[in-house]
């Protein structure tokens, strides 16, 4: 007759070399390991926002600057295309036409200061007499 091994207890009651002693290691890693994991997410999300973000800002910058270079509402496009809360400034010269376009972006999920990204643009302002 063979006796019945109970669960967790080694035939014979004494553990194998090397094994037992590591009971809870896998529980500890992941403990240990999991906020970095989640830190990391959280810092890869807010790169793709904010290149998300600057890629935006470069459109708007840009849309807008061609638009009012031909006397047009430069400001309005670039908000229209802008990421939302986007500060536009322009500046008129005399041969050009500056747009520059400013955005907030929350860094690891809005808990620590925003960073700023933008972007600007420069037209030439095109003769009165061209369509």
């Amino acid at each position: 007759m063979t006796r019945r091994r109970q669960p967790g207890r080694w035939c014979g009651g004494r553990v194998p070399a090397g094994l037992g002693r590591d009971r809870g290691s896998f529980t500890a890693e992941l403990a240990a390991g999991l906020p970095a994991l989640m830190l990391l997410l959280f810092a890869g999300l807010t790169a793709v926002v904010a290149v998300t973000t600057q890629g935006r800002c470069v459109d708007a910058a840009r849309e807008g600057a061609i638009v009012a270079a031909r006397g047009g509402p430069g400001v309005e496009n670039a908000v229209r295309i802008g990421p939302p809360g986007a500060e536009v400034m322009v500046v008129e010269g005399d041969d050009t036409v500056t747009v520059e376009v400013r955005a907030k972006v929350a860094v690891l999920g809005g808990h620590l200061p925003m960073i700023t990204v933008g972007s600007a643009a420069v037209a030439a302002r095109e003769p009165a007499g061209v369509p």
